[in-house]
């Protein structure tokens, strides 16, 4: 049974106000500016209406692309979904997330028709995740190095170490639960963080995300392992693998541009409270 109190006193990104609008909260808003939505909450916006609106059992989500056009901001934002192509084994469905009559982003999900596996084998690359010891589930990430360990303060892992988050997303839309693809996509989004965060913090702004999924996430707490960075001019490219209890599941993929002028320095971050 849905426990609709409960629902409605759980923390969420945003509050829908008619069948299209939606009204970001606080715990929308970014560490990059006063008025400035942050990713996960945008990529999840997308993520959940795409699947509460063009959702279907028969078909695996495969890979989810956000473009973020420009920074949302904390004004009401409308969704308009189209199904691009709807075939037998393929299925392609496009969102774009609206502010003030102009994108801010636009999703296009690829759906693939679960099947069985073919014959014979192919190479799969190992890899380990190692949670943090204790996982309070009061607490929303958990930041990890290679020189620090777990904590679940950013500031502390501002180094030139390898790194990875433990993330459990709050909803994306009041009283309505995140579906497993809304949590990768929101919980993907920290690939921009595990990659780009250096010793004077994150100096990269994400303008896309790509994630894509062998399968659906089967717990709440997702893993985020940084796999790879590159950088040149001003250009970065970070790419990280999913994690859950079961084990590696998916792959996320961000492009990024120089941000110098709003440089996030966690050590002396102007919104500490935004870190959830």
């Amino acid at each position: 049974m849905c426990d609709d109190a409960g629902m409605a006193t759980r923390p969420a990104h945003f509050v829908q106000t008619s069948d299209d609008t939606f009204e970001p909260t606080a715990l929308a808003q970014s560490h990059w500016g006063d008025d400035h939505l942050n990713g996960p909450a945008v990529v999840g916006l997308a993520a959940s209406v795409l699947d509460e609106v063009h959702g279907d059992p028969s078909f695996t989500p495969a890979r989810l692309t956000v473009d973020l056009f420009k920074a949302a901001r904390g004004v009401p934002t409308t969704a308009v979904t189209r199904v691009i192509r709807d075939g037998r084994r393929v299925r392609n469905v496009e969102c774009e997330l609206l502010q003030d009559g102009a994108a801010v982003a636009r999703a296009i999900l690829v759906q693939y028709r679960s099947s069985e596996a073919p014959r014979g084998e192919e190479w799969s690359r190992t890899v380990e995740f190692v949670p943090p010891p204790d996982v309070d589930d009061s607490l929303h990430i958990y930041v990890g190095c290679d020189d620090v360990g777990w904590t679940n303060a950013i500031a502390e892992h501002q180094n030139a170490a390898r790194k990875r988050c433990l993330n459990r997303s709050i909803d994306a839309v009041e009283g309505r639960a995140n579906s497993p693809l809304t949590n990768a996509a929101a919980a993907a989004e920290g690939t921009s963080l595990v990659t780009n965060l250096g010793t004077a913090g994150v100096g990269y702004i994400n303008g896309d995300l790509t994630v894509a999924l062998a399968r659906l996430p089967r717990t709440h707490w997702i893993g985020v392992q940084a796999d790879s960075h590159w950088t040149a001019d001003g250009i970065s490219v970070g790419t990280a693998t999913l994690f859950d209890d079961a084990g590696p599941f998916g792959t996320g993929v961000v492009t990024a541009v120089s941000n110098p002028a709003a440089q996030i320095d966690f050590g002396h971050d102007p919104f500490p409270d935004r870190t959830r």
